[in-house]
């Protein structure tokens, strides 16, 4: 099938302004971006106020844990240390060893993907950071409006932006977990609503400074994922096809960020090799173009779907020079690693947020076996 495109003008990089052609992965490219989302705000709301507050070395914490979670403390601690292990679950997940081994390699120990010794020991001297903090929901963060998305494209074409579903969905993308890890460390609770105290994922490196961020309705989007900006600087990045990961590596070669990723399927493979970003474009719109998918009928209307987290990309577009091809966001958090995809490389919401800002023109990227 071709994977011709027409060209999209889009909010990318700073200092660069840029055309370009990008790709059919998922199903179809975003285009023209973030920058006159209708719900563009000059300040942060509520989602701020939820940012966490952390003792210093050696001081208690504020927060308490209402019960031992070894597994979701060191799942936080990973995260915030950069070594994401994509849904914070409180268990030993495959996402979970991903990050353990590109936590291991990045602190010279051996490399296991088990929570061993060496790594607790490590991870320790964080030790007053427990797995869980209460936040009270804002009211502003709470307000709608939530529905189901329609499946039909042309039917989401016709929304101011597609946005969260529920509050749930909301809030679990705030503190980087599901809806079903929320209601399970908050049993018995009301449903979640403005004003109620909820315990959550302790997701930290979620300040905001917004002299780095001077697109109002990105800087929203950061916070309603709980980002921060303080992020490292992505000299190259590697992605695996083989270990479904996406490291980064600092101008010195050390790796300071590893995510789990979707890659790719037998029938749109990773395509293997060198190369490099043309862009970045936040909060995507998408051209859903059903000729250029195998597994989607020619029948069916082109759509331009609106920008929001559940767009088929997610928050994010990083477009590479091989045609065709990003790394982006997803509606599915859940699945990451697990299901397949057209072609290109997926991750969180939350995740590609942060590696949105990590990446440059200068990074090197490389697609491996």
């Amino acid at each position: 099938m071709t994977r011709d495109r027409r060209l999209a003008s889009s909010a990318f990089l700073p200092l660069v302004a840029l055309a370009l052609t990008i790709a059919a992965c998922d199903r179809s490219a975003p285009e023209d971006g973030a920058s006159n989302s209708s719900n563009a705000t000059a300040s942060l709301p509520g989602a701020d106020s939820m940012a966490s507050h952390d003792a210093g070395p050696g001081e208690a914490s504020a927060s308490r844990d209402d019960q031992p979670r070894p597994e979701m403390q060191a799942q936080v601690l990973l995260e915030r240390a950069g070594f994401a292990p994509s849904v914070i679950d409180g268990t030993i997940s495959p996402s979970t060893r991903n990050a353990l081994r590109a936590f291991q390699q990045a602190n010279g120990l051996t490399v296991s993907g088990e929570l061993d010794d060496a790594t607790r020991a490590i991870l320790s001297r964080q030790s007053n950071i427990p797995a869980t903090r209460l936040v009270t929901v804002p009211a502003d963060f709470a307000a709608g409006a939530f529905a189901p998305l329609p499946k039909d494209p042309s039917a989401q074409a016709k929304l101011p932006s597609l946005g969260y579903a529920s509050l749930d969905e909301k809030l679990a993308e705030r503190f980087h977990t599901t809806p079903e890890v929320l209601h399970a460390l908050n049993p018995g609770a009301a449903p979640f609503a403005a004003g109620a105290k909820l315990r959550v994922p302790n997701v930290g490196a979620d300040a905001i400074d917004p002299a780095q961020v001077s697109d109002a309705a990105w800087r929203q989007t950061l916070a309603n994922l709980g980002v921060g900006t303080d992020q490292p600087r992505a000299a190259r990045i590697v992605v695996s096809r083989s270990a479904g990961t996406l490291m980064v590596y600092d101008g010195q070669d050390k790796p300071v960020a590893a995510f789990t990723v979707t890659t790719g399927s037998q029938h749109d493979p990773l395509p293997l090799g060198n190369w490099k970003i043309n862009g970045v474009d936040r909060n995507p719109k998408y051209h859903f173009n059903p000729e250029l998918f195998w597994d989607v009928s020619d029948a069916k209307p082109d759509a331009m779907l609106p920008p929001g987290p559940n767009s088929p990309v997610g928050v994010a577009w990083i477009d590479l020079s091989k045609p065709h091809y990003g790394i982006h966001g997803t509606p599915e958090p859940a699945m990451i690693g697990k299901t397949e995809s057209h072609g290109c490389v997926r991750l969180t919401n939350w995740d590609v947020a942060r590696l949105a800002q990590m990446v440059s023109q200068q990074t090197k990227v490389e697609f491996v076996a």
